[in-house]
């Protein structure tokens, strides 16, 4: 646990995503820096007291420390003017749904979106609005409201990954929950500080993006860290704009890493700079029509080093009851990388993520320039 509460620490936002076909994405960013560690102790660290993870809307819907959560509160308050449309909707033509919810959260919770719809028999149709979302029920919409509002918040994931919702007092740390509401400048420079921390050297929209803050908030607080020291302007060739190293990063004297990454790490996940930092560019195919795609499903940077040196298209082929494959669906080297320096390595790395996966063997079939060298390793 000590090993995970460092990876919280060092990169302050885990990213959820509701894609299966290898793991929660959540899981993977951990796996990509401790390797083969017990997947329940992130459930324990996010459903268990104490809680060292809670749900918000951080970068995208993500787990954070509670420390964290508490320093989005001013987000929470614009919930009315900035929660996504049918949420608004919500909040204002049915304010009295959005009371009922709470009351139905305090009294029965922790408990899903579908358990509160049974309990209030809201009797609205579903409405189907063309936009993502299109199937919740208003009761969901409340509840999320509420959830954006920092009324409610996440108790954990169920199985079929439905947020189980409770009220914070009941997840949160005490004395998180009994803080005082952080100034909202004070919050804003704190949260560009973690973003700093995690990123080493950034440029402000790289800073920005991290908690999806908007430009005159990441700006302002950028310019207040940077005088206060707390940043420090730097220059990298090529990139002609502004880049701010973290005080406390430093280079080492030789990398090592080799890991597969999620593409919903935060290594990788602001695209222009993970094309600026290693000339990769990555894009999430899982929307593109399988005769459009490029390179797969669901790829994965493959980081050798110090260097993105190719990517996999990988599936977890469960088996009932246990067991399964590791499916590989194709393999590429980057250009200019030879497949012999890529391919041992990557099979290990292979390995290593089948046996996290409780999978009994890895599977390649022989697509792109790296899949038929890795066929033949297993």
């Amino acid at each position: 646990m000590r090993h995970l509460q460092r990876v919280i620490d060092t990169v302050g936002v885990l990213q959820i995503d509701s894609v299966n076909v290898l793991s929660r994405s959540h899981y993977l960013p951990v796996f990509s820096r401790l390797g083969d560690y017990p997947r329940p102790l992130l459930e324990k660290a996010a459903n268990s007291a104490p809680r060292r993870l809670v749900e918000y809307w951080a970068h995208e819907a993500s787990f954070i420390s509670p420390e964290t959560h508490r320093l989005l509160r001013w987000r929470m308050e614009r919930a009315a003017h900035e929660a996504w449309g049918g949420m608004q909707r919500i909040a204002r033509d049915r304010s009295e749904l959005l009371e009922q919810v709470l009351e139905v959260v305090d009294r029965h919770g922790p408990l899903t979106a579908a358990a509160a719809e049974k309990i209030l028999d809201d009797g609205k149709p579903r409405e189907r609005t063309g936009n993502w979302g299109w199937n919740w029920s208003d009761v969901k919409r409340a509840i999320e409201f509420q959830f954006w509002a920092g009324h409610i918040t996440s108790a954990g994931r169920t199985q079929q990954f439905e947020r189980r919702y409770a009220l914070p007092g009941r997840v949160l740390p005490a004395a998180v929950g009994a803080a005082p509401d952080p100034d909202p400048e004070d919050a804003r420079r704190e949260l560009v500080r973690i973003a700093s921390r995690a990123l080493g050297m950034a440029t402000e929209r790289h800073l920005r993006d991290y908690f999806r803050l908007k430009p005159a908030e990441s700006q302002a607080a950028v310019h207040d860290l940077v005088e206060a020291g707390d940043l420090l302007p730097v220059t990298v060739e090529g990139w002609g704009r502004p880049v701010y190293l973290h005080p406390e990063a430093r280079i080492p004297r030789r990398i090592s890493a080799r890991a597969l990454l999620s593409p919903f790490d935060s290594l990788v996940w602001e695209r222009p700079r993970t094309e600026a930092l290693w000339d990769f560019r990555l894009r999430l195919e899982i929307y593109t029509p399988a005769a459009k795609r490029e390179f797969g499903y669901y790829v994965l940077p493959f980081l050798l080093g110090e260097q993105l040196v190719g990517r996999v298209d990988l599936k977890a082929d469960r088996a009932p009851g246990g067991g399964g494959r590791l499916l590989v669906k194709a393999a590429y080297t980057e250009p200019g990388v030879p497949v012999a320096a890529v391919v041992g390595e990557l099979a290990e790395e292979l390995r290593l993520m089948a046996d996290w996966l409780e999978l009994d063997s890895v599977a390649v079939e022989p697509r792109g320039d790296l899949g038929p060298a890795l066929a033949k390793l297993f």
